[in-house]
């Protein structure tokens, strides 16, 4: 056979890809944003707030479903506008969004197969829920007298110090997961980078090795963070002394980066935009490949099926930590002292108020550093109460703030043109996917390649092109995998 001839710009753009969906340079990624998220909680002023939390629309849709419930009528009326959203938004979400736009017009390949329903639904569930608040609010208008404590706003009826807590717990179980997922999927594929970590992944894939390191390490490491975090036994700004300290602009930069490593784990995964493997990952701390659900017998039919694939499962939870870090990257552009109850001291120190019942009156005179460190307290100045946060604010407007949201519109940009270009059943280059053989939990779907003219196939299953690519086309028999050019190379295997 004639040695394939590929031009320097498709071997330079194999090589970037090579290095890029590297099992090391995954691997920084995935672990790199769990640091980054313990130094940007740290560092943020809004955890040492105490004032009330608000988030938009997830704000809502928690009041809505979890607190707020008038004691009359009202509160029947709510239980049944909440329970029909949910509802509409299951099946919007199922047949409208995700069969009707993603599957059937935008042709997505990830969620052919209703993959990623479940994903779908569950935001058209936020949607939703937010619409049928304020349906629920113009009825407790017909009562403004006593109707008027109970509207849903975003207020979520706790503190931002508390919420934190909450949302550092949720953010490092998220992306513990995740980190723990990308490094699980890669030990478990062993055809992808097959010199990488041999021992490891040998052993790795031994009876339930991977099952019971997962559950060891995390319980461990969880129990770990939890006390560190709830009983505040590290303090940051104790140990830090001033020796790092972050502004409002290098913070929003840090948010705006971490959501960036959030899209890069998932274009680093080795089947986007596809999403279309001949291996079914296991899901993490499992030794199964899916979750499935039995529908009772009196409600079961033949085309009901709840089945939820590992890949899927893992990237659900990493957007659930996407949500809170676009939350943590909301504050930090649109910070302002006065509206998490805290003011600015000398050098742009950050002072926090504790007193609840005087930030329900206070104004941004009495909130300052001149008012609360002039006026004597029992024994002091009020100042003297305040804690010291490490972070400074330096009053950046807006604009500049907003210089922070550049990186992320840039890498939605790539991230949407990616999965548009290559992402779609119709714009993969001569390529129709076919599913072919599922027997057990194991569930195989290769590609086969129809070209126009001159196909030549050898002996290790690897279709030869007039453009010079290679494409695997005998699946039970060999796997391709990548070389350090970053080019196809297929190995069959009995």
């Amino acid at each position: 056979m004639q040695p394939l001839h590929i031009s320097k710009p498709k071997r330079y753009l194999k090589k970037f890809q090579y290095y890029f969906r590297h099992p090391y340079m995954r691997l920084l990624v995935a672990y790199g944003v769990t640091i980054c998220n313990f130094f940007i909680y740290a560092e943020d002023p809004v955890a040492h707030s105490f004032k009330e939390c608000t988030i938009p629309a997830i704000g809502n849709d928690y009041a809505f479903v979890a607190t707020r419930y008038p004691p009359n009528g009202f509160s029947a009326l709510k239980v049944f506008l909440y329970l029909f959203a949910i509802v509409l938004a299951l099946i919007a979400g199922k047949l409208v969004i995700h069969r009707l736009l993603l599957r059937k017009c935008f042709r997505l390949s990830m969620f052919q197969n209703d993959q990623g329903s479940w994903m779908i639904m569950f935001f058209a569930s936020i949607i939703t829920l937010l619409i049928f608040s304020f349906i629920y609010n113009g009825f407790l208008g017909l009562d403004s007298v006593n109707g008027a404590p109970y509207k849903i706003s975003s207020k979520m009826g706790i503190t931002n110090h508390t919420f934190m807590k909450a949302a550092a717990l949720g953010t490092w179980m998220g992306d513990f997961i995740t980190a723990w997922m990308v490094t699980d999927m890669m030990l478990q594929e062993v055809a992808k980078y097959p010199d990488w970590a041999k021992p490891v992944r040998n052993w790795w894939n031994k009876g339930w090795n991977r099952v019971i390191l997962f559950w060891a390490v995390l319980v461990i490491l969880t129990s770990i963070v939890a006390s560190a975090i709830i009983a505040d036994y590290i303090n940051w700004d104790t140990l830090n002394k001033d020796f790092v300290h972050t502004s409002e602009l290098g913070r929003g930069f840090l948010a705006s980066f971490i959501l960036v490593m959030d899209f890069t784990i998932v274009m680093q995964d080795w089947d986007f935009p596809l999403f279309e493997t001949n291996f079914d990952v296991k899901l993490p701390g499992i030794n199964t490949a899916y979750i499935h659900f039995k529908i009772p017998d009196c409600l079961r039919k033949e085309h009901w099926m709840v089945h939820i694939t590992g890949k899927w499962f893992n990237y659900g939870i990493l957007l659930m930590v996407m949500l809170l870090d676009l939350n943590m990257w909301k504050n930090q552009i649109f910070y302002k002292p006065f509206d998490y109850g805290q003011y600015v001291g000398p050098n742009g120190k950050v002072y926090s108020v504790t007193d609840r019942n005087f930030l329900e009156t206070a104004n941004k005179s009495t909130l300052s550093y001149a008012w609360r460190w002039s006026h004597p307290s029992v024994n002091n100045s009020f100042g003297s109460r305040d804690p010291l946060v490490n972070s400074r604010y330096r009053g950046h407007s807006l604009a500049v703030t907003g210089t922070a949201f550049i990186p992320c519109l840039l890498t939605f940009v790539v991230f949407g043109s990616l999965i548009w270009l290559f992402g779609r059943t119709d714009n993969v280059d001569d390529i129709q996917a076919i599913s072919i053989h599922h027997k057990s939990s194991l569930r195989r779907i290769t590609s086969i390649a129809v070209k126009k003219e001159k196909d030549h196939v050898d002996g290790s299953g690897c279709m030869e092109t007039e453009d010079g690519d290679e494409i695997i086309a005998k699946p039970a028999v060999g796997y391709g995998t990548i070389n350090e050019e970053g080019d196809t190379d297929c190995a069959a295997k009995a």
